[in-house]
């Protein structure tokens, strides 16, 4: 069949040019695939596609490299804040991002992580938190909600035992190295479009520092995700419609809505029409 060529001015949506032809190898209902099309639509649409430098961990994304086009570098586990800051500080020139899970970011990557915002470096850290190690087997990860069952909390996460779970965003608002803080989702369109937004600010921002250790320069943007396999429980494997119900009642419930911008020095929480004041107190 002949190929039909769309007019432009006919044209309501299509795929970025970043994006490759390579079949993605996730799992069917994963959200790392609508966060690589977001990421490699306002790379594209900011004309930074020449001079964005990724940086990928090991990790579900781990191959995130074969689908979208742009210069990409390998760190080991935990590691890519290490690198993203010794890149950014090489070529202050670039847009420079790191890609990461939060088994990365926030377990094996915890002190790169927090020591890279504490000093201010000019980079984007786009964050998908599913609440859970998804790549090993299903077990618990420092996110994981309390009460939520996994291939090692088979009776779910027991504060007595367990501990309680991260809340990396705001542990990252507190740090005075830290330019914009946010928490999206991927669970329906209207959050599509928000988490969009939400990265495009990121990296504009980063893009406005000067030179490679500006003052109140690092960005985080936190896309909470969904892993279907090993949702909920036991690490049996799951069907995705139950998988996005479960995750738009609990993840995105639990894991409300955050957002710190310190040029206005505000936060932002779902369901809190008003703006606050940031403090170092719980509102």
């Amino acid at each position: 069949m002949a190929e039909v060529e769309i007019k432009q001015e006919n044209l309501v949506y299509g795929k970025s040019p970043l994006l490759t032809d390579n079949v993605m190898h996730y799992c069917p209902g994963c959200s790392h695939g609508t966060v690589h099309k977001l990421v490699a639509e306002v790379i594209g649409e900011m004309g930074m596609a020449d001079r964005t430098i990724g940086v990928s961990p090991v990790g579900c994304a781990v191959f995130a490299y074969n689908y979208i086009d742009i210069d990409w570098i390998e760190a080991a586990h935990g590691r890519a804040l290490a690198i993203a800051s010794a890149v950014k500080r090489l070529h202050p020139e670039n847009m420079v991002f790191t890609y990461q899970g939060d088994g990365d970011l926030s377990a094996i990557g915890t002190a790169e992580t927090i020591h890279a915002a504490a000093r201010g470096e000019n980079v984007v850290a786009v964050y998908i938190n599913n609440a859970i190690y998804g790549m090993t087997g299903g077990q618990m990860a420092p996110t994981t909600l309390l009460g939520m069952k996994t291939a090692t909390t088979p009776y779910g996460r027991d504060p007595r035992l367990n501990g309680y779970p991260y809340k990396i965003a705001e542990m990252m608002a507190h740090l005075d190295g830290t330019a914009y803080i946010t928490r999206q989702s991927v669970h329906t369109p209207a959050n599509v479009r928000k988490c969009k937004r939400a990265l495009r600010k990121a990296f504009e921002t980063a893009m406005a520092g000067k030179g490679s250790r500006s003052w109140r320069s690092f960005r985080r943007a936190t896309a909470a995700g969904r892993c279907r396999p090993w949702r909920p429980t036991r690490g049996s494997r799951r069907t995705c419609c139950p998988t996005i119900r479960w995750a738009t009642s609990s993840l995105t419930s639990k894991i409300q809505g955050y957002e710190r911008d310190v040029n206005y020095c505000r936060i932002r929480r779902t369901g809190r029409p008003r703006w606050e004041r940031f403090s170092l107190t719980p509102a």
